[in-house]
Order: structure tokens, then C-alpha cells, then sequence
């Protein structure tokens, strides 16, 4: 029996800030939950099930989203939490629709690092605790011996990976969905703070507040809805090892095992997409997924990085809401996906990136057409 496609027929976001200061964890998440369905002729009642996405640590609780079941509309519904980027939790609901005992789903990622003490503490949490946790080290000590490394066997300097920072941070600044008070050019991001040598601060992902909020529905009821869904046709996810001395240097394997998987169910590779929207911890690490991805080949990942069709939001460089950054990338490729009036020269097929832990230890990739 085949199973029934699974589409996006609508997303919501808040907007990505370094801070939300006047709202909490309810607010943001409440947001998004009532303005997704505006448009789609579906209501809560609609919705078979609910998935959050979230981090207990960042949000200083256990089972923090029991404290925000009535803002994510799970009262007397059924609800699951993924403690991993947005994108995994995207993957769960497809897979309840496609299994058959669901149409419609609701997808809820969020994020408030600007409550904790010290973002670094949450990165140290993750890493060996007996050798390595105690020597501190964690996500910029892991990103910039990665960033070393292929910069010595590529021959990329940090004026190569300014101008890609410099590139996204412009490109969100004018999507207008991520608070910036002044665009950096490639001086100002070589100028910032030193971060973990070769890269400054500017060349890691910056942490930011917001909630994304998606529904996913099978196509037969998109349809009857009038809506044209974008259709996932394939996911992937794998890992890298979770020592970090013992992985592969200059690659991540794991985006490349994601992407063949992906691709197989899609009948598409791809580096065939008309848009990418990629996730990265930094500027070298977007390189790293591009190369994964097939996009570009090893070490040419700063030219597929400067064309067109890559991260038009600008990606997470200038804006990573920890936890709900696959999920925003996944809502940005469907809006470019979706744009009315776009004419013959539209997208048609998106790659959609998403990542977690400790140098982007963890990785999962979806297609999408319409």
C-alpha cells in the first residue's frame, strides 16, 4: 500500500531577535501557533497531533513544554517533544502522516537563549565530562580547530569566510525577518572579537530568540483546501562520531549520508535544487554542509555559497535560534517555494539543511517541490 504525500501548506515565524525581552517562552510560541492557521480554512480542531521542539537546558527546566502545552494548542490533544533542531521533530510528523494515522500535524520549534547565563555552558554540556569538559572544551574550541584545518588544506583565509559573513548578514538584513541594527561589511567581521582562532566572533552563528510554527497535511486534504502544498519527497538524517578527534577532518560525512538519502526517496540529487537553505555553527561549517550536499565539490564550498540559489535568507550566520533553526529553514525554502507570480523562471525543488551538537555532530536533510 503507498503512503500518502505529505506537503507544508502553511508556516509562521516571529521575528528572530538577539533578545526578546518582552516575551516569554508562552508569548513567542502562542504567536505562531494562532497565526499559522490564518488563510488555510483549518483550525486546531483540525490538527491530529502536535510536535515541539525544544531544549530543557536552554529553557532551565525538565520537561519544559509541560509548561507550555496550552500555548502550543495541546490541551486534550496529542503531544511529543524532540530534543533536537526543529527539522527532526518536521521529520517525526511527516513520518505519523505517512504511516497513516494522521493528516494533519502541527510543528513548533522555539527558542530563548537570551535567558541563559552563558551559552557555552549549554555546548560544554555536551561534550566528554571526565577529559575534555574540564580543559573547557566545547563549540568554539571544536569550530575553530575545524575552521584551521580546512583553511591550511583548501587555502581559504578568514577574508574568504568575512565576505561570506558579511554576504548572509546583508541578505537577512533585507528578507526582514531578523532583527540587525548595523549590517557588518568583511572589515567589521574580521575586526570582531576573537572567537577560537581563525575565526571571530562574527564567523560563528549568533544566537537569537523566536518560535516557528508549521502545518503539515496530506495532499489529498491540501487540495480540498485549495491550497497548493510544497511536497517533501525526501529526508535523511545521520551522525558523525561523537568524539571529536575521531572524525573525519575537512568533511561531514554524516550531510553527505543524509543528502544520498534524501535523495533516493526523492529521485533527485541535491545539488539538482533550485534553492538551498542551509544551517551552519560557522561560516566554515556552511562550507563543509554545501560540500556534503553535493553542491560543490571538496573545498569549493565558497563558491556555491556565493551563488544565488544558497541560504537567499541569509541562514543562520546572522540568526540561530537554537533548536528551531532547521525548522526556520525549512519555512524560508517553502516561502521561496510558494511565491505567487514568480513566472516560468520559479523554484520548483529546495534542499533543506538542518544541524545539532557539538560541531555540527548531527545532521538531516529534506527535499521539497511544488
Amino acid at each position: 500500500m503507498s503512503m500518502p504525500r505529505v506537503g507544508i501548506v502553511s508556516t509562521s515565524m516571529t521575528q528572530l531577535r538577539p533578545a526578546w525581552d518582552s516575551a516569554q517562552h508562552i508569548d513567542l510560541i502562542s504567536a505562531v501557533v494562532l497565526d499559522v492557521f490564518k488563510g488555510t480554512g483549518l483550525t486546531l480542531d483540525d490538527v491530529d497531533f502536535i510536535i515541539d521542539s525544544g531544549s530543557d537546558v536552554l529553557d532551565g527546566r525538565s520537561i519544559s513544554n509541560c509548561g507550555f502545552l496550552g500555548a502550543l494548542g495541546a490541551h486534550h490533544k496529542e503531544e511529543a517533544r524532540v530534543e533536537e533542531d526543529g527539522l527532526w521533530a518536521a521529520l517525526y510528523g511527516v513520518n505519523k502522516i505517512r504511516a497513516g494515522s494522521s493528516s494533519v500535524g502541527l510543528i513548533v520549534a522555539y527558542s530563548k537563549p537570551s535567558e541563559s547565563r552563558d551559552i557555552d555552558l549549554y555546548w560544554g554540556s555536551m561534550v566528554e565530562p571526565f577529559y575534555q569538559r574540564p580543559v573547557g572544551f566545547g563549540q568554539k574550541a571544536a569550530l575553530g580547530m575545524q575552521a584551521q584545518r580546512y583553511f591550511a588544506a583548501h587555502g581559504i583565509d578568514g577574508k574568504d569566510a568575512a565576505a561570506l559573513v558579511a554576504r548572509r548578514w546583508a541578505a537577512a538584513a533585507e528578507g526582514g525577518q531578523v532583527a540587525i541594527d548595523a549590517v557588518p561589511d568583511s572589515d567589521a567581521v574580521l575586526a570582531s572579537a576573537e572567537a577560537a582562532a581563525p575565526l571571530t566572533d562574527l564567523m560563528i552563528s549568533r544566537p537569537v530568540d523566536g518560535a516557528v510554527a508549521m502545518l503539515l497535511s496530506t495532499e489529498d486534504i491540501a487540495a480540498r483546501l485549495g491550497r497548493a502544498p510544497a511536497i517533501i519527497t525526501g529526508m535523511g538524517t545521520s551522525m558523525e562520531t561523537h568524539a571529536f578527534s575521531a572524525r573525519s577532518a575537512n568533511q561531514l560525512e554524516s550531510v553527505a549520508k543524509a543528502a544520498a538519502m534524501a535523495g533516493a526517496k526523492a529521485g533527485w540529487k541535491p545539488s539538482e535544487a533550485d534553492v538551498a537553505e542551509v544551517s551552519a555553527s560557522s561560516a566554515v561549517g556552511e562550507l563543509l554542509v554545501l560540500e556534503g550536499l553535493g553542491l560543490a565539490g571538496a573545498g569549493k564550498g565558497l563558491d556555491a555559497a556565493m551563488s544565488d540559489k544558497v541560504n537567499r535568507s541569509g541562514g543562520a550566520l546572522p540568526a540561530d535560534p537554537l533548536m528551531a533553526t532547521g525548522l526556520v529553514r525549512l519555512a524560508e525554502a517553502y516561502k521561496q517555494l510558494s511565491q505567487p507570480h514568480a513566472g516560468a523562471n520559479a523554484p520548483r525543488r529546495a534542499v533543506v539543511h538542518g544541524t545539532g551538537g557539538v560541531a555540527m555532530q548531527t545532521n538531516c536533510v529534506f527535499t521539497l517541490e511544488v
